[in-house]
């Protein structure tokens, strides 16, 4: 039988979008961190920092990531290298699966793409170990294109912002706040716009002490307005 769903939720409106994209692109340019991999645009690059900080802090990814791209500057370099010696290099970030991972994809860039990612989803999608999220991140930081994101940080705060209330990690839930995402993209400055996303959730709307007082979205906070907490 088919599964059962629940009544689909309303997308903000026009100018509940604007609002959103004006204020959180103003809180960042005053208080986003300066991350290297946000002075960069290349394709590994970017990937390489989108895999380390998967379940992993940023204070522990940024000397990792340095040493990493040290060791491997390219995809070429990545793809070449000796499995146990890539798995000992990338400790103690743990989860081991993902360098396996990253070098997997290394050596299909370089053995089907001329050592390059590409740059459309579907292509990047048939990379094992590249899901939504990652294809998003690397097409909107690496390519520039408009594409959305949905990591565990840009789903707490547009549940919290547009929802507010019900099970933020069902799957009709997260459905829905990938539709979120899609729809509070803007056309311009989506690079700044989607790490700001990821900053305010890591900083500002933080899972267990979120700072609601200094929050500049909370006169519209559906969680904190509303919403049961």
């Amino acid at each position: 039988m088919p599964r059962k769903t629940g009544p689909l939720l309303p997308l903000p409106d026009a100018p509940a979008r604007r609002r959103f994209r004006t204020t959180l692109l103003a809180w960042y340019r005053a208080q986003g961190r300066d991350l290297p991999w946000r002075r960069t645009r290349d394709p590994y690059h970017i990937l390489v920092s989108e895999i380390m900080l998967q379940q992993t802090q940023v204070d522990r990814v940024l000397p990792k990531y340095h040493e990493w791209l040290g060791k491997y500057p390219s995809f070429e370099a990545l793809a070449a290298a000796a499995e146990d010696d890539v798995v000992q290099t990338w400790r103690p970030l743990g989860y081991n699966i993902r360098p396996r991972r990253l070098q997997s994809i290394a050596r299909e860039a370089v053995s089907n793409h001329g050592g390059q990612l590409p740059s459309d989803e579907a292509t990047l999608l048939s990379f094992k170990g590249i899901g939504a999220y990652t294809a998003g991140a690397v097409m909107s930081f690496a390519f520039g294109k408009r594409a959305a994101i949905l990591d565990t940080n840009v789903a707490r705060v547009l549940f919290r912002v547009f929802v507010g209330e019900g099970e933020p990690k069902s799957h009709a839930m997260l459905k829905h706040l990938w539709e979120l995402s899609r729809a509070v993209l803007p056309h311009k400055h989506v690079f700044d716009f989607n790490q700001a996303l990821m900053d305010f959730g890591a900083t500002v709307c933080t899972a267990r002490k979120p700072q609601c007082l200094y929050c500049p979205m909370r006169k519209r906070c559906a969680y904190r307005n509303g919403a049961s907490t």
